[in-house]
């Protein structure tokens, strides 16, 4: 398998909801013993994905569809019910607000933190750290504990962590949507470079414009199950054809 590849084989991924779950610790310890009444939810559905290496592939799909979970099986957060999938090569992610973050460390420490959770040492987060520093641009707060930080601060230091850390696979959910609009056109821009250099990027937004301009490829989810996969104007089509049509059907059976 090549360096930068994602395979994604035949997964299935469900998740156990509680219903009535204890709203106290009296009442948890009263059904203790007692048989838990619950679902089973399959986020995703037998899903198969070839991503080739140096490839920026989108995700896109209604809320709920799947995608951050897919993204975050990508990552090894978690792990398929059934089937597999593999990346090959150094990953790196962001996928929610302050992922891999220890909110009393400071940022500082939480960039050595980061770098050493993906297998890089300090040495090497120290010679990277003034550029993760002036790409942030959280200036001297990169020595405050990461607690006091906005959520936009949060956003560009793990951003700027995530694509200065020479990854070969970088994963991104839409939280970078958090930041102004300069600094979204920043990370649109490193990105760019990221793949010029032969990064595989897989991107997740609800932006379609966005989607058009950046991906080679895009996959479309929908209630957990892979609709399409292809061009990304064909598929944009495809699924805002769906999107429209389920408007259409809810105008109607209101009126």
């Amino acid at each position: 398998m090549s360096v930068g590849a994602i395979t994604v084989k035949d997964l299935s991924k469900k998740f156990r909801l509680e219903r009535n779950r204890p709203s106290s610790l009296k009442e948890a310890i009263l059904r203790i013993g007692k048989t838990r009444d619950s679902d089973d939810f399959w986020v995703l559905r037998n899903i198969n994905l070839d991503i080739e290496p140096g490839a920026f592939f989108g995700l896109i799909g209604h809320n709920g569809s799947g995608k951050s979970t897919l993204l975050r099986l990508m990552a090894g957060i978690h792990r398929p019910t059934t089937g597999n999938i593999s990346c090959e090569g150094r990953l790196s992610a962001l996928l929610e607000l302050g992922s891999g973050f220890h909110p009393d460390l400071t940022g500082r420490e939480n960039v050595y933190l980061n770098g050493a959770m993906l297998g890089l040492g300090r040495k090497q987060m120290t010679a990277s750290m003034d550029t993760i520093i002036d790409f942030s641009g959280i200036g001297e707060f990169i020595d405050e504990p990461v607690k006091i930080y906005s959520s936009g601060m949060y956003v560009r230091l793990g951003f700027a962590v995530a694509v200065n850390v020479e990854p070969e696979v970088l994963l991104v959910d839409e939280v970078i949507a958090v930041g102004d609009e300069e600094f979204q056109r920043r990370c649109m821009s490193h990105m760019n470079m990221l793949r010029e250099g032969g990064t595989t990027i897989v991107l997740v937004s609800h932006n379609t414009i966005l989607m058009a301009d950046l991906c080679d490829s895009l996959g479309w989810l929908d209630h957990g199950r892979l609709m399409e996969v292809g061009e990304p104007e064909q598929v944009i089509a495809s699924y805002l054809a769906k999107v429209d049509a389920a408007g259409s059907n809810t105008l109607t059976t209101h009126d």
